[in-house]
């Protein structure tokens, strides 16, 4: 905490303002130096440096970031939109991602000084195990999600190769390092789920539990469309990752971030036990969503509650317009 800056995490995020603004880079950026809290980021990679997981994970996620991306070939493959985004199935065949997704670009999602000219963004996502995600915040954890990371970027760089090898100009994204492009926004609007209590997105299939990276480029994919499961009012009456944060930096309601009312997780509050635990995450651990087996059945029982409250206030809307 000696190394905090004097400006709030939750002031860059923009908290409480009701006026709309790109986003500003508040972590993990590439270059520390270029941010109020990048003394705090330099720091976390301090924390237990040769713990195993933590130490092969992130040679591993190494290799992967090292390995170069296939040359450009020419001319462009042509394919009707339908047929671009049904070939991204064979990335989840092959084991290479757990789910893709396609958007439509748009600016909303850029860091504030950053420009994005390509037309399409491809979402990949990657999950995590279960078994080692459950222990949180252990090493076990921290060496997982670095892990998982790895994979996303490994993901990313391998549709990209594909379409450059298709003649596509295509460029990967991967985090936890923030680059140009916010990657929950245009996994929300391409079929990824919803935003959560915890700040992250909860996927019917995945649950909390998976990493996300994407890939911009002119190829004309057809998009996906979002995806809503109640999850969002599920949120709302479920407290299991309010209560199980130690630092208490998840609120129970709504706030207002940059003019719009969504879940937020309180920088500030998060970022010391975040930094101290290899990166903590207990929150999408104890999701009821992110154990295995059970997001697909529980989006099932929403859906099915939702048609039985439209059934009964149709009925009500029949009986009150009789005569």
């Amino acid at each position: 905490m000696a190394l905090a800056p004097s400006v709030s995490g939750n002031a860059i995020n923009g908290l409480g303002e009701t006026a709309a603004r790109p986003a500003r880079v508040v972590y993990w950026a590439p270059n520390p130096d270029d941010i109020p809290h990048g003394a705090m980021q330099r720091w976390f990679y301090t924390v237990d440096p040769d713990a195993a997981p933590i130490a092969a994970a992130r040679a591993e996620r190494q290799v992967i970031l090292n390995a170069p991306l296939a040359d450009l070939a020419g001319p462009p493959v042509e394919r009707p939109p339908e047929e671009w985004t049904a070939a991204l199935t064979r990335f989840v065949v092959e084991g290479i991602c757990e789910k893709t997704g396609v958007a439509v670009m748009d600016q909303a999602w850029v860091y504030e000084g950053q420009s994005i000219a390509q037309s399409r963004v491809i979402v990949l996502g990657v999950q995590h195990d279960f078994d080692a995600i459950s222990t949180a915040p252990d090493a076990v954890a921290g060496g997982e999600v670095i892990r998982q990371y790895g994979r996303a970027a490994g993901a990313a760089k391998a549709v990209a190769g594909w379409l450059r090898q298709q003649g596509w100009a295509a460029e990967p994204v991967t985090g936890p390092m923030a680059g140009k492009l916010l990657l929950i926004p245009p996994a929300l609007a391409c079929g990824f789920g919803e935003l959560g209590k915890h700040g992250s997105i909860i996927d019917a299939e995945m649950g909390s539990s998976f990493r996300l990276s994407a890939v911009l480029t002119d190829a004309p994919f057809a998009p996906t469309p979002p995806e809503s499961h109640g999850i969002d009012d599920f949120c709302a009456s479920c407290r299991i990752c309010e209560d199980a944060c130690p630092p208490m930096a998840i609120a129970s309601e709504k706030q207002t971030v940059r003019a719009a009312r969504k879940w937020y997780v309180d920088f500030d509050r998060c970022l010391p036990f975040f930094n101290q635990t290899n990166g903590c995450a207990i929150c999408i651990a104890v999701c009821p969503w992110s154990r295995p087996g059970v997001g697909l059945n529980l989006a099932a029982k929403l859906a099915r509650r939702a048609a039985r409250v439209q059934g009964s206030a149709a009925d009500a809307a029949t009986q009150a317009d009789a005569p």
